[in-house]
Formats: structure tokens, C-alpha cells, sequence
């Protein structure tokens, strides 16, 4: 089994930042068009994405990144063929069986965030290890978006605001952006950085829409499975030379023409 922090000592090593992301968001895009147009099936196209995975979450460590979300498996990803969907079932749990030990070894702690419903219980039992497994670790916290959608997490939260509201647990009016914030199933997780989708598509596909509302957005050319740390660091780059203003803005008028 590779170990890539290791690949840093062999001369790959991120540059200096200006500045760092605190929170990391991925959309993992272009599987399958990797695949087809290697001949290939969009399940080894999958396969090959494991390995940018793990090239990411290493590099990610080493920039000093303190949280990355990934996209694994999207409330939507159900309308995919059968066949599809039941390899990326099983890849999933057996991914995570695999390789949180070598997590574990790095400092990770892993997350999950998605929704019971329809999803494997094998793969909830291997998501639910992994956490418990990786509780107290600090270096980095991935968090696994598996059976995960925006929209509905929005809503879910929402449908619990209202029982609090009826039970007469929560006054009406009270909601705050911050209280709401804290019924998101992503809770506590932190308000997105940078959002990087692979593979060109210029999307953010219902993923983490409240926590990206003033994320930066980084739209890479690169197919998922070459996707790898050097591409993580580029896109980092990128966000270093972005001006964050949150609504703000800066007055600087130009100088007048000399008459």
C-alpha cells in the first residue's frame, strides 16, 4: 500500500501560500469520461479515482489545510444505471475499509454526512467505524458527503425547526442565521473556502449550498482520476489571489487624467 505523505520526501512539496483555506470543498467530476475515453467503463474509471483521493487528502495535509469535504455520492447518483450504483455502494465501503488505517496513520479524522435512507447498511456500518475509529484525530477532518444533498439537508433542517416549533421547543422569529446553521446536518462543519470541481463542468450540483455562499470557486480542466495534489496546490494558489470581501468593497478611484 502506497504511502503518500511519503511522496513529499521524494522532492514533491507544496509552495508557499500566500494564503491557506481553512475549508475545502471538492465536487470529485469526470470518472467516466475518464474511462470512455480510455475505452474503458465508468466503474474503472471510479476505480481510478481512489488514488486522487488519497493524493488530495495528503496534499491537502501538507498545504495545512484543516478540513476537506469531498462529494462521494450524491441524493441524485441514485438515478444512475443499477449496475453503476452498486459498484459505487460497494467501492465506497470497501475504500473506506481499506485505507482508515492509513487515514488514521496520517492524523485524519473522518466524517460522514448523508442521509439513512436507501443507503447500504454495510457501507453506513464501514462509515460509522471509520468515524469512530478516527474520533480523536486533528490534523485534518474529511468528511464524506455519501447520499448527500444540499437541497434536502435544507429542508430536513427545516422540518425540525418546525417540530421544535411546535413542541414549543423554539420560539417563532428566533431563528438566526447561526442557530440555523447549527440544524444542518453538516454541522459543525465550517463555512466553505475554496469549491473545486474537477473536470470542467461549471456547477456546483447542490453541494453545500449554504456552507459556499461566499466560497471561492475554482473550476479545473483536469478529469478526476489525474487529478492530484499538485492540481489541489494550483487551485490553493489561485485562492491566494482572490480578494475576499464578504459583501464588502474597497473604494480606490483612479487618478485623474492630467489635463
Amino acid at each position: 500500500m502506497m504511502d503518500y505523505l511519503e511522496v513529499s520526501k521524494k522532492g514533491v512539496k507544496p509552495p508557499k501560500f500566500e494564503k491557506v483555506p481553512k475549508h475545502v470543498a471538492i465536487v470529485m467530476d469526470g470518472n467516466g469520461r475518464w474511462a470512455n475515453k480510455r475505452g474503458l467503463t465508468r466503474i474503472e474509471g471510479h476505480k481510478a479515482g481512489e488514488a486522487a483521493l488519497l493524493d488530495v487528502v495528503a496534499g491537502a495535509i501538507e498545504a495545512g489545510v484543516s478540513e476537506l469535504t469531498v462529494f462521494a455520492f450524491s441524493t441524485e447518483n441514485w438515478k444512475r444505471s443499477p449496475e453503476e450504483v452498486r459498484f459505487l455502494m460497494g467501492f465506497n465501503k470497501d475504500v473506506l475499509r481499506a485505507r482508515r488505517d492509513q487515514l488514521n496513520h496520517w492524523g485524519v479524522k473522518v466524517r460522514w454526512v448523508g442521509r439513512r435512507p436507501k443507503l447500504w447498511a454495510s457501507v453506513i456500518d464501514e462509515l460509522e467505524a471509520a468515524q469512530a475509529l478516527t474520533n480523536r484525530n486533528k490534523v485534518l477532518t474529511l468528511t464524506m458527503c455519501v447520499n448527500y444533498g444540499s437541497r434536502i439537508e435544507i429542508v430536513d433542517a427545516v422540518n425540525e425547526i418546525a417540530l421544535l416549533a411546535a413542541k414549543k421547543k423554539i420560539k417563532p422569529g428566533s431563528i438566526t442565521e447561526k442557530s440555523f446553521g447549527k440544524m444542518l446536518s453538516t454541522n459543525p462543519l465550517g463555512d466553505v473556502d475554496l469549491f473545486i470541481r474537477s473536470s470542467g463542468e461549471k456547477r456546483i450540483s447542490n453541494f453545500l449550498l449554504w456552507q459556499s455562499a461566499y466560497a471561492e470557486l475554482v473550476f479545473s480542466e483536469v478529469l478526476w482520476p489525474d487529478f492530484d495534489r499538485k492540481q489541489l496546490w494550483a487551485s490553493i494558489a489561485e485562492y491566494s489571489t482572490r480578494q475576499r470581501r464578504f459583501g464588502g468593497a474597497i473604494d480606490s478611484p483612479k487618478a485623474k487624467p492630467v489635463k
